[in-house]
């Protein structure tokens, strides 16, 4: 099958999932105040649970000697994007440049990319341990930083929780078991029930996403066209292809492995993480407009995913 249309219904498939959460809660099958608690057992017990469980049956040490250099080629990319969203966010209105300016820099790193993934090379892709290796400081920075973007607003209080986050403890758990294979000595139950409480992580994380969405727009705020305009065309477009030159540079003078090459792509075209609006309201910021860079872009990716890798695909195919 074409390369644009895996990658395609990849993304349909999480849109379409975040569409039922709109449905659903705008049905009011979902009350307002279940929204909280399905937040946090999906992002405080599915996903590590699904990254523990991945982390298991797809890393093997002497398989991927070089795995602790992920994160350090993380660092790269996190420079290359706050140099591009310093660059661009000044195309932005004055008064939300910094909601610009954050969503510009906090990419969905690990939802999209992870159904992406999923899609293009199967679920039990090893690009998939290396996708959760690589975005390990990922939470850490998000929660720790996101306040530079805004100069109004009391600062806030530091709240570890976020930083150190349970999805952190188990990619380093599932690392350390890893490198003394413990997995040999847990008993199959205690991996099936992993498994399975992780297959629930991703549908519950885009039903959340889809009804805040609707309980966000049921306001009925000002709509920021000329703002979207801008926001998508740099996220969505400018973005991955910055990137994907930087790449081609990287690989005429390093030779840089595809797995690095994949994993640099796909973060920078991706949308905004799903928690900037809230992060923007803490911070004394404007969610309306937010909520509509992270919906808008959201949205167009599903013509510019599709499209940009299979541009990717083009320079950098698969081995």
């Amino acid at each position: 099958m074409d390369i644009f249309v895996i990658v395609l219904q990849s993304v349909l498939v999480l849109l379409g999932i975040g569409a039922v959460g709109f449905w659903i809660t705008r049905r009011g099958i979902i009350p307002e105040n279940v929204l909280g608690f399905l937040s946090r057992l999906a992002i405080d017990i599915a996903l590590p649970c699904l990254v523990f469980a991945s982390i298991l049956v797809n890393f093997t040490p002497d398989e991927l000697p070089s795995w602790w250099q992920l994160p350090l080629w993380w660092f790269l990319f996190a420079a290359f994007s706050l140099v591009l969203t310093l660059i661009t966010m000044f195309v932005s209105q004055k008064e939300t440049r910094g909601e610009f300016g954050m969503n510009l820099f906090y990419q969905n790193g690990l939802f999209f990319p992870l159904i992406i993934i999923g899609g293009v090379f199967g679920t039990d892709s090893i690009y998939l341990t290396q996708l959760y290796i690589f975005i390990i400081i990922h939470p850490i920075m998000f929660f720790s930083t996101y306040q530079f973007f805004f100069r109004k607003g009391a600062p806030e209080k530091v709240q570890w929780s976020r930083i150190f986050n349970p999805i952190l403890f188990a990619t380093l758990l599932a690392i350390i078991v890893q490198l003394f294979n413990g997995r040999e000595h847990l008993p199959d139950f205690i991996q099936d029930i992993l498994q399975i409480m992780g297959g629930m992580a991703l549908p519950l994380i885009m039903i959340i996403l889809g009804g805040s969405l609707y309980l966000d727009f049921k306001q009925k705020g000002k709509i920021y066209v000329l703002e979207l305009v801008k926001f998508i065309s740099i996220k969505n477009i400018v973005f991955p292809l910055a990137c994907l030159g930087g790449l081609l540079l990287l690989q005429a003078r390093f030779d840089i492995s595809y797995e690095i090459a994949l994993l640099f792509f796909l973060e920078s075209a991706v949308p905004p993480i799903t928690g900037t609006p809230i992060m923007t309201e803490r911070a004394g910021g404007n969610k309306a407009i937010s909520n509509q860079f992270v919906f808008s872009s959201f949205v167009f990716s599903v013509i510019s995913i599709p499209a940009i890798f299979w541009l990717f695909n083009n320079y950098f195919p698969q081995p």
